[in-house]
């Protein structure tokens, strides 16, 4: 899915696989917003998109934006599923939390620094790592990451306008 602008200025970006139960979180999230957007009119601008994590996908759904939000899952030790981390990466590039991963091969702060090495880096970026437990094949999600998603859907939206609001 993506929803392109000529111009856009903020990018919303869902990673992972709809095919591995909670891998699709991020997915289920733009989708929410997207339809959402209907009902809850969204300043223009805004483009969505949802990949699979692979490193040059990203960096081109981010590239020419002032602010991009990406959702990801990510498994953690001890597991607290459906717990929803946000990270805001500037000029510091964090290495992942100790015992959390991506469910990707490549993780989204190699990701990042690959970006910064190479220019690419959207004006801002905040991260929004939702913890899963299950993302074995099949579809759907686990009852507490699809509880999750609607909370993170409205912060979100808040992240948007207020981003609008400040006039960015």
């Amino acid at each position: 899915m993506e929803t392109s602008a000529a111009a856009a200025r903020i990018a919303v970006i869902g990673v992972g696989n709809a095919y591995r139960r909670d891998d699709g979180v991020g997915w289920t999230v733009v989708a929410d917003l997207a339809q959402r957007r209907k009902q809850n009119p969204l300043p223009h601008g805004i483009r969505f998109t949802c990949t699979d994590g692979d490193p040059t996908r990203l960096i081109s759904a981010w590239e020419d934006v002032h602010l991009a939000i990406v959702v990801d899952a990510a498994r953690a030790r001890p597991a607290r599923p459906g717990r929803v981390q946000r990270l805001r990466l500037g000029g510091d590039i964090p290495r992942t939390p100790r015992g959390k991963t991506g469910s990707h091969g490549f993780a989204l702060d190699d990701t990042v620094r690959l970006a910064h090495a190479l220019d690419r880096l959207p004006g801002e970026l905040l991260v929004y790592v939702v913890e899963v437990a299950d993302i074995s094949l099949g579809s759907g999600l686990s009852p507490q990451v699809a509880a999750a998603v609607g909370p993170l859907v409205q912060r979100i939206e808040e992240d948007i306008m207020h981003r609008a609001v400040a006039g960015q």
